[in-house]
């Protein structure tokens, strides 16, 4: 989700491209270069996808070798006519294609404990420990077999792991809406002076316990094909920031990063408390899910009056935003939810104090390290509802966004790709010490151990030849171990604060990094670049892999990158444990009437879009799924899935970016120019890029997974009518959205009436076949 209100805190002095590109030297053998104009690009052909006969098809997640991946309905097109932009209430679809909802925000998934949801705002904030969370994000089908294990084969029983993102617009939580003081009802502000209000303890239980995982058993018919969910299995279950889950790492640095989350909850510092605002996921070959905490940095506060961190720790919550107005302003004020404030409830294993994050008598009856408890990989088991979760911290701690992993090969390692959800934050790598074996399928927990505690960490850096370098992240690099802004004691620290760690080694700064995804025909690795502003994307400030700098033509957003690109890699000898790799730009987001130096990628009506966010592709038929998470375009659509037939790094060629942004500071308009070299994949046309989706009003498009057969595709639509009109203490709304309640492109309305909710799809084809073909 993008964050409109997250700050940029890398202000390091990594070096732009534009600084390496006037020293480089031309490499003409690299790309061949598109003459002409770009009109030529489209007659680019597909590299045509594995047909079912080949013997070099991709590796399932389960670790076995396949014959191919299916091809198309023909080598260089889709199977449906592509839809029209939309800013409808409803869902649309393409001719031919059925969509009904598995289940929505409040749905109650333990009978025994959380009656049906009313939609008005009355269920209590325990009843949600027992409740499909809000703001569904990243998701991921598991099968169940007969032995009770987690397995990517059909059988008779399946579960949905899905993330909860935010209750930033909680609002329709409450039936008043959400509050900042629980005597007059204060309509609630995230930038309130916290210590003049109090939240209501209700109000704070309902939104801690939205956050985190829902775990729901998927019905099933006699064919396999999903029907519904099930409100009594005993595989459903809510991971929710409340949860107790185990600390691990590196044993050779467990010690130490057990030091640094040490809190009044645990003194040892051996286990934390839950998972809160993931987004993308990630699916293990073992067949366990990571929950990635993305924009964890909010929930935090120091109230006016509470002692403020210094010298390293001040350091490090600086560069990771947390409490950070607090800690320059005598007022105690951030962007925060205020979870701190209630006393109307007892503070029961200090639920609520425990997001004061204020330094106290000692790290063992504090919680100044309570922030160093979040920004991890999240593994939970979804075949056992009595495994303990655990914060994965040899990943590196970050604003996690997606990890994917890399074709599982027995007998090699795997790698695993994470962006850092944040304007001008990084794409990193980590490469396991330990090398796949299949018989590790199912293997939950132990088989994650194994895997994700030992193995080295990586940051991308992005070169202007087209060529590209993974930078490790270890205390013994000299360029870490020597940095003058931070002082690294040990590889702990660099886990805990790995932000500052791939400032130090160099790294790029790209366009805020979201999803990744995994063609599974050829291995390259792709991750959506959302959008990014002015602040860091003027011509001055390009670089190869973030070439534009442009003015939005609607003035919706305006300057910068608002509406994005794709870049994808490919690892040197197509492995993944390389540590050099090539790029390119796979797609540029842009209105189809921009000019030509924004709409490189040459969008008609029929695919123009704008902040790709969610980035997917599918295991049963190779098409690449393209989701956005928009607010520059959202006066001519609403946000969309799209379907893209994807290529392979180099299918393209070299373009130069002639750059135009106008700037107005104190209403005086300045504009500046500029060139930038890049590297773009082939121009796909209509044929190989479609919309095949367009959400409700105010909704972003995000998380898909399938089933085995490719024939129902489930996708999430987050927060409809998220700009719905607030009326303090009033329970009457200015909907924005009503949807899904209003059955909006629905074969069915789902649920009562009135509050829109976040929902899951279940997208099938009439005909019963493969979404998409």
């Amino acid at each position: 989700m993008s964050n409109e209100l997250d700050p940029i805190t890398n202000d390091s002095n990594n070096e732009h491209f534009q600084v390496v590109l006037a020293r480089a030297l031309e490499n003409p053998t690299r790309r061949s270069v598109l003459r002409g104009g770009l009109g030529l690009a489209s007659m680019f052909a597909l590299p045509m996808l594995p047909g079912c006969g080949g013997s070099s098809g991709p590796i399932t997640p389960a670790g076995d070798i396949v014959t191919g991946l299916p091809t198309l309905a023909t080598t260089n097109t889709l199977g449906f006519s592509a839809i029209d932009k939309s800013i409808l209430d409803q869902i649309v679809l393409p001719a031919g294609y059925t969509a009904t909802v598995l289940h929505a925000t409040g749905d109650t998934i333990d009978t025994t404990n959380a009656a049906a949801y009313t939609n008005a705002g009355t269920e209590s904030g325990d009843s949600w420990e027992y409740r499909v969370g809000d703001h569904h994000d990243g998701m991921q089908l598991f099968y169940i077999d007969a032995a009770g294990k987690a397995t990517y084969t059909a059988t008779n029983k399946a579960v949905i792991a899905m993330n909860h993102e935010s209750s930033a617009d909680a609002h329709f939580l409450s039936s008043t809406g959400q509050t900042s003081d629980g005597v007059s009802g204060k309509k609630f502000d995230q930038f309130s002076t916290w210590d003049k209000l109090e939240r209501p303890g209700d109000q704070v239980l309902k939104e801690i316990n939205l956050h985190g995982v829902s775990v729901v058993e998927v019905t099933l018919d006699a064919n396999g094909k999903p029907n519904g969910y099930s409100t009594t299995s005993a595989l459903n279950r809510r991971i929710t920031p409340q949860t107790v889950v185990n600390v691990t790492g590196p044993a050779a640095h467990l010690a130490k990063l057990k030091s640094l989350m040490v809190t009044a909850f645990d003194p040892t510092g051996a286990t934390a408390r839950g998972t809160l605002n993931n987004c993308g996921h990630g699916a293990t070959p073992w067949g366990t899910y990571l929950a990635c905490e993305e924009n964890w940095n909010v929930y935090f506060n120091i109230p006016t009056g509470g002692a403020l961190p210094t010298g390293k720790l001040l350091d490090a919550r600086t560069r990771y935003s947390v409490a950070r107005t607090a800690m320059t302003a005598a007022a105690g004020t951030s962007n925060s939810q205020g979870w701190h404030t209630p006393t109307d409830l007892p503070d029961t294993n200090s639920r609520f104090s425990r997001w004061n994050v204020a330094i106290g008598a000692s790290e063992a009856t504090d919680f100044r390290n309570e922030p160093n408890t979040f920004g991890y990989n999240v593994e939970i088991d979804p075949a056992d509802k009595n495994a303990v979760p655990a914060k994965r911290m040899a990943m590196g701690r970050f604003a996690h966004e997606a990890c994917v992993c890399s074709k599982p090969v027995v007998g090699k390692p795997l790698s695993f790709y994470m962006g850092c959800d944040s304007r001008n934050e990084y794409i990193y790598k980590f490469v396991t010490t330990a090398t796949w074996e299949a018989d590790d399928v199912g293997g939950g927990m132990a088989a994650g151990d194994k895997y994700l505690n030992e193995g080295k960490l990586y940051v991308a850096k992005f070169s202007s030849d087209g060529s590209g370098q993974w930078l490790e992240l270890n205390v013994s690099n000299s360029s870490i171990s020597g940095y003058s802004k931070f002082a690294f004691a040990n590889q702990a620290e660099v886990l805990v604060y790995t932000r500052i760690a791939a400032d130090a080694a160099g790294a790029t700064p790209m366009d805020r990094p979201e999803w990744g995804a995994i063609n599974p025909a050829n291995g390259e690795i792709y991750f959506a670049l959302t959008n990014n502003n002015n602040t860091n994307r003027t011509p001055a400030k390009v670089d190869a892999a973030n070439p534009r700098a442009y003015n939005d033509p609607d003035g919706k957003k305006s300057s910068g990158n608002p509406n994005g690109h794709i870049i994808r890699f490919k690892e040197a000898g197509n492995l993944s444990t390389a540590t050099s790799f090539t790029w390119d730009i796979f797609l540029f987001g842009a209105e189809e009437d921009s000019v030509a130096n924004v709409n490189i990628s040459k969008l008609t009506s029929k695919n123009s879009f704008s902040s790709p966010d969610g980035l997917w592709f599918s295991y049963s038929t190779g098409i690449c799924w393209i989701q956005t998470d928009d607010g520059a375009f959202t006066d001519e659509t609403n946000c969309m899935l799209l379907a893209a037939v994807p290529g392979s790094v180099g299918d393209g060629g070299e373009f130069v970016v002639a750059n135009e942004l106008t700037v107005t500071t104190n209403n005086v308009p300045a504009t500046t120019t500029g060139t930038q070299k890049t590297f773009v994949g082939g121009i796909l046309g209509e044929s190989r890029l479609r919309r095949f989706l367009v959400a409700p009003k105010g909704a972003e498009v995000t998380g898909l997974t399938e089933t085995a057969d490719g024939k129902t595709l489930f996708v999430n639509i987050q927060h409809p009518g998220e700009s719905t009109a607030k009326l303090g203490t009033s329970a009457s709304f200015t909907f924005e959205s009503q949807w899904p309640g209003n059955g909006g492109g629905l074969a069915a309305a789902y649920g009562p009436t009135g509050r829109p909710r976040s929902a899951t799809l279940m997208i099938t084809k009439n005909d019963g076949g493969k979404i998409g073909l």
